[in-house]
């Protein structure tokens, strides 16, 4: 069992405030018109990132879904770049080409965000292969929600995952809602973590809005696929607090009533609070951390701000890989 020290819980919840202010300053650069394309915030949420890579080395990689800024800061991408690529610029993680929805960084293990429902867990499986197959002690995690466990995709790569027993992790965040279709409406089950059954590998439904229970069930699964045990399906019982994406009220399928339920569980302030309680976190700490991280947001947007926009001559480039 994976045992939660003063210096993982801090991290952990620095991890989850600088997840929440970036998709709330996100969020209001959208609403001003200042930010191009699409947004689905990830606010609510934050305990799984966080309770999960917690648990990652820089070489263990994630695949991550179409609200994946939160996936991303975990991980270990920088403001600076993550912002730049918000505002479509040359600095971004995918040099403005990729936007909210697409962000990647193979150095630091972060193989995609995905706009295609599923689209990742296939491509974990895969990543995971390599890493057996060249004898490593990596793990990968794939991040999907709940809509994505009814795709083939998601059939297709645990099947295959279970059946080699790659090091995989599959982290269903079950929020609910697959877009705006209640979970009651898309599957006769209650528990997503049920269908591991299937495949003959461990499956687990977990507090996803708890991040002390989400560390410790995944330091279980991840400590298994380094082991050579094979994958674990989690599902994170959780809820988002936005509409499906920026600017849906959520009022037309139920969503908005679900959320007044949920929201005084809020991850943050109820894990500050343990914080303070266990006094590894003294009574000013959470305003310190707030400070903290709101300067280094500033100094991100403005990097962005300032960073030059794509070149038309370069539209074609990074199409193809180097083999």
């Amino acid at each position: 069992m994976a045992e939660l020290t003063k210096q993982k819980a801090l991290w952990i919840y620095e991890t989850m405030v600088r997840i929440r202010r970036f998709e709330e300053r996100a969020m209001e650069l959208y609403q001003t018109g200042e930010l191009p394309g699409h947004m689905h915030a990830y606010i609510g949420e934050e305990a799984v990132a966080a309770g999960v890579c917690a648990h990652l080395g820089p070489k263990d990689q994630i695949t991550s879904t179409h609200r994946g800024h939160g996936h991303m800061i975990a991980k270990g991408l920088r403001y600076e770049g993550m912002f730049a690529e918000l505002y479509a610029r040359q600095t971004g993680y995918c040099k403005g080409k990729g936007g909210s929805l697409h962000i990647a960084d193979q150095d630091l293990g972060a193989l995609g965000a995905n706009g295609i429902v599923g689209g990742g867990i296939p491509i974990a499986a895969g990543a995971a292969l390599g890493i057996k197959l060249k004898g490593g002690k990596r793990v990968v995690v794939s991040f999907f929600g709940d809509g994505a466990s009814n795709e083939g995709a998601f059939h297709e790569g645990i099947n295959l995952a279970a059946l080699w027993r790659l090091p995989a992790v599959f982290v269903c965040e079950n929020n609910g809602f697959a877009e705006s279709t209640p979970q009651a409406a898309h599957q006769p089950i209650r528990d997503i973590s049920d269908r591991a059954k299937a495949y003959a590998i461990p499956g687990i439904s977990v507090d996803g809005m708890d991040p002390a229970a989400v560390y410790e069930a995944a330091g279980e699964a991840i400590a298994r696929a380094r082991g050579g045990k094979g994958p674990t399906l989690i599902e994170a019982k959780t809820m988002r607090f936005m509409g499906h994406y920026l600017g849906d009220p959520g009022t037309a399928y139920g969503h908005d009533k679900e959320v007044v339920k949920w929201k005084p569980r809020d991850p943050i302030p109820a894990f500050g609070a343990f914080l303070e309680k266990k006094k590894w976190l003294a009574p000013r700490g959470r305003g310190e951390v707030l400070a903290r991280v709101n300067q280094e947001i500033e100094r991100a947007i403005e990097f962005a701000r300032q960073s030059p926009e794509p070149r038309l001559e370069d539209a074609l480039a990074d199409i193809y890989a180097r083999l």
